[in-house]
């Protein structure tokens, strides 16, 4: 027969009030007594029912992970933080994808959102790009008075939200590059959706503009932040002619920097000595792949944690805080020095 808190309240020595403020993370309960208590509570492998908790709180105790992502490493580091946040507050993660491409207008935006929602209970949502930056999917949050925060959104408007400094990460990546006596850098840009592709590709125009060289279209090429579209943009920048062909290719994301790599190898380049490859995340593929990726370590996983973090703090905590977090420019061997 399964566990009741009852039978935790009994064997701990305590009301049953204590174990459940043990059991929900609330504060005024002794550090000897919350031990104690989560001991009892494992050894007889009692769990808390969700929909009983929900009917006491008026909560569901759910959080939905809403994304319209190609990267699966991004979102899968996303959904690990904000895994690892519910679990502390005794919260449980949904993750839903919500891809909008087909559906052109607003309402078509609004109803796929809401088509998802019905069938989620859930106390609050995390967005990630695109759909962070969908107005259609915003409005249809707020009039369900459902709470968000957003992972990397472009526009920042009033809700909150985590992320990074894409554009001044991407401007020292390039600076890398340069100093390594760089100077014809291919770009492999982003999805057109996502705001982080305009702010990267942003961040490496100030590099190239401010070293005293021009910005050559010929060098640029659209992107999706899959491996596949990786693929297609680098076979155009490696098939251009000796002496034209840039030296070094910076791809927005680790799966498309992965994807030069492969076709560099494919094509007879060798990786760095013939060209350098730099990606941004700083995803499992980037240290996977060989050699490994000179990359941007973006803190994914702290932005999921962060953002679930807000939305199951008590409604009486300051949780409407937006927050920049801090990344690093990871040196490996896919960037060598123009001998």
């Amino acid at each position: 027969m399964k566990a009741t808190i009852t039978d935790v309240a009994k064997k701990a020595g305590v009301s049953m009030k204590t174990v459940s403020r043990v059991l929900n993370n609330e504060p005024n309960v002794a550090d000897k007594t919350r031990v104690h208590v989560k001991a009892i509570a494992r050894e007889l492998r009692y769990s808390p029912n969700l929909a009983a908790r929900g009917l006491a709180t008026s909560k569901s105790y759910l959080i939905a992970l809403i994304y319209d992502n190609p990267s699966i490493n991004y979102i899968s580091h996303i959904q690990r933080g904000a895994i690892d946040a519910c679990r502390e507050a005794g919260y449980h993660l949904v993750v839903e994808p919500l891809y909008l491409e087909k559906a052109i207008s607003r309402e078509e935006k609004a109803d796929a959102m809401l088509s998802v929602l019905e069938k989620l209970p859930v106390d609050g949502v995390i967005l990630t790009p695109p759909l962070c930056d969908s107005q259609a999917v915003l409005q249809t949050l707020d009039d369900l008075r459902i709470d968000c925060v957003r992972v990397a959104p472009k526009k920042k408007g009033e809700q909150p939200f985590v992320g990074m400094d894409d554009e001044t990460a991407a401007f020292q990546m390039t600076q890398h590059l340069l100093k390594q006596g760089h100077e014809r850098i291919g770009f492999i840009k982003g999805h057109v959706n996502h705001a982080a592709t305009d702010l990267r590709y942003a961040g490496y125009v100030s590099a190239i503009s401010e070293a005293g060289l021009k910005v050559s279209s010929t060098f640029v090429v659209q992107g999706d932040f899959s491996f596949e579209s990786g693929v297609i943009a680098s076979r155009i920048l490696l098939e251009l002619p000796d002496g034209v062909r840039p030296t070094a290719i910076f791809a927005s994301n680790d799966d498309m920097a992965a994807a030069v790599v492969s076709v560099a190898g494919q094509m007879g380049f060798d990786v760095p000595c013939d060209l350098s490859v730099c990606g941004f995340d700083d995803t499992p593929i980037a240290r996977i792949v060989s050699p490994a990726l000179t990359t941007v370590r973006q803190p994914i996983y702290k932005m999921g944690y962060q953002a679930a973090k807000q939305l199951t703090q008590s409604s009486n905590d300051q949780t409407q805080i937006s927050q920049f977090l801090d990344f690093e420019i990871m040196i490996r061997a896919s960037v060598s020095a123009i001998a």
